[in-house]
């Protein structure tokens, strides 16, 4: 919005022309995000008390947490404000890729939203059924590929492929459900590792911050030709995206921290997880996602490894899965698991930027 109100009057004040980097609309997005949360969260978490939506706590858990019962859930709500009104004001709003970012957020988002509300308003433990949740996350997975789906672009529908050059992998008419494998993944990814305060937030701040670099890098034609990436043509754009949700999730996790005032929910895990497979399907570094989320990855693995190994044999892999409760399980107190897996995540952020060079 203020892209379009006032850099059409650099001619009149020339301070105007700023409007014109994305550098400095990304940074502005951090800022508008950040100030947005902590004027919202005191009386969306008061809101969200009086409408006592709680967080329920299992029984079987670490019992560290059973403390926690109680919490205000659904502070999703106040994540996705932020980082729509920061988006909406500092974008250039006649772009594709932004509205496509944000469609996820908020399709995402308001799955997430209808679990929770089953969930905590109308107690039914299990929310949403699962092939509600699930079917629901595909039609909105699928209809962002079908937009995305571009025959007369011949890069359209390419995967390319971390530290090899000139790898890339056509897929055809399979773009469109690898698409929906790639986001849907990513958010139930997020969502799995939503269980510890801060955890998932400060995540998803590391991986904003990592995505920032790379969508800047793919969106600009002279250093994408130079490191030998996929130029995509106004996808730069998306920085000011990945800005707006970097300082949406630290304004979040200022009440989200050890011990939690509030938690995001499904609203907010659902919703955060979609933006960053979007961001990933968008400027094609889906296998790029896999490092950068790695501890996302590690975390659905665990389960699914729990869950196989059950069935299979009887017997636990892990004490307690995903895996911060088996670290939770084995000694580890929470603020240290919660530390150790965010140094890993700042680590495969920074490998998955050096994947970029190392081609």
């Amino acid at each position: 919005m203020l892209y379009h109100l006032l850099y059409p009057l650099r001619e009149t004040f020339s301070g105007f022309n700023v409007f014109r980097y994305i550098t400095f609309r990304s940074a502005g997005a951090v800022l508008t995000a950040l100030v947005v949360s902590f004027v919202l969260a005191p009386p969306v978490i008061a809101w969200l008390r009086r409408l006592k939506v709680g967080q329920h706590v299992r029984n079987d858990g670490p019992q560290t947490h059973l403390a926690k019962q109680g919490t205000p859930t659904m502070g999703g709500v106040l994540i996705i404000a932020a980082l729509a009104s920061s988006v909406l004001l500092w974008s250039d709003l006649t772009n594709k890729y932004v509205w496509v970012v944000l469609f996820a957020t908020l399709a995402f988002g308001g799955i997430g939203f209808w679990d929770d509300y089953l969930k905590v308003v109308k107690k039914r433990s299990t929310g949403l059924r699962a092939v509600q949740k699930f079917g629901l996350q595909v039609l909105a997975s699928a209809a962002i590929g079908v937009f995305l789906y571009n025959p007369g672009d011949p890069y359209s529908t390419h995967l390319s492929v971390p530290f090899m050059k000139q790898l890339f992998i056509n897929l055809g008419w399979f773009y469109i459900p690898f698409v929906a494998v790639v986001i849907v993944g990513s958010s139930n990814a997020v969502n799995l590792t939503d269980g510890l305060d801060g955890l998932a937030i400060g995540l998803v701040g590391i991986a904003s911050t990592a995505n920032a670099v790379i969508v800047y890098l793919g969106g600009n034609k002279i250093i994408a030709d130079y490191l030998k990436i996929l130029y995509i043509p106004g996808s730069g754009e998306l920085v000011i995206f990945c800005g707006a949700m970097l300082g949406a999730s630290l304004g979040f996790l200022w009440y989200n921290a050890h011990p939690a005032e509030v938690f995001m929910g499904d609203v907010g895990s659902l919703s955060l997880g979609g933006a960053l497979g979007t961001l990933a399907v968008v400027t094609k570094h889906e296998l790029i996602l896999i490092i950068v989320g790695g501890i996302f990855v590690a975390e659905t693995v665990s389960v699914m490894l729990q869950v196989a190994s059950y069935k299979l044999t009887g017997k636990r892999i892990f004490r307690m899965a995903p895996i911060h409760h088996h670290f939770e399980q084995i000694g580890w107190p929470e603020s240290k698991v919660i530390t150790r897996f965010w140094i890993i995540g700042i680590i495969l952020a920074l490998i998955s930027i050096g994947s970029l060079k190392l081609r």
